[in-house]
């Protein structure tokens, strides 16, 4: 029965995931996948991240050949899903990428583009430094 259950809003859902994370951090990594992933270290995390996206990618292509949207939809969750223990592991919250994302929603596309190349050349810059 659905009705009875309300439903969370999409910042509520990655902010419940990011405290389930939180708490999975500090189990010990034989009772926790999560835990388990984050005694690997950050090489693992990352690696893992790139395995999700690498997967994202080949259900994409699939739905070329008609393959149903189910499998893109799994492989998506599983990448956010390491996208938010990523962030869990760098102490960082969903919630700065959700600002982040309102910020770059408020300013017109083509606007967010020049500032990402201005940012890019400073931060050239500063690397030559």
């Amino acid at each position: 029965m659905l009705d009875a259950v309300p439903l969370m809003n999409t910042t509520d859902t990655l902010l419940h995931l990011a405290a389930l994370l939180e708490q999975r951090k500090k189990e010990e990594p034989n009772q926790s996948y999560i835990a388990s992933l984050f005694a690997k270290g950050d090489d693992a995390v990352l690696k893992k991240i790139g395995e999700e996206a690498t997967e994202v990618v080949m259900a994409a292509k699939d739905m070329r050949g008609g393959i149903h949207s189910s499998k893109l939809i799994a492989e998506t969750a599983d990448l956010w899903f390491h996208c938010l223990a990523m962030l869990a592991y760098f102490d960082l919250s969903p919630a700065l990428v959700v600002a982040e994302l309102e910020r770059r929603a408020a300013m017109p596309g083509l606007e967010e583009e020049s500032l990402n190349k201005l940012r890019k050349r400073e931060n050239e810059k500063t690397n030559k430094i």
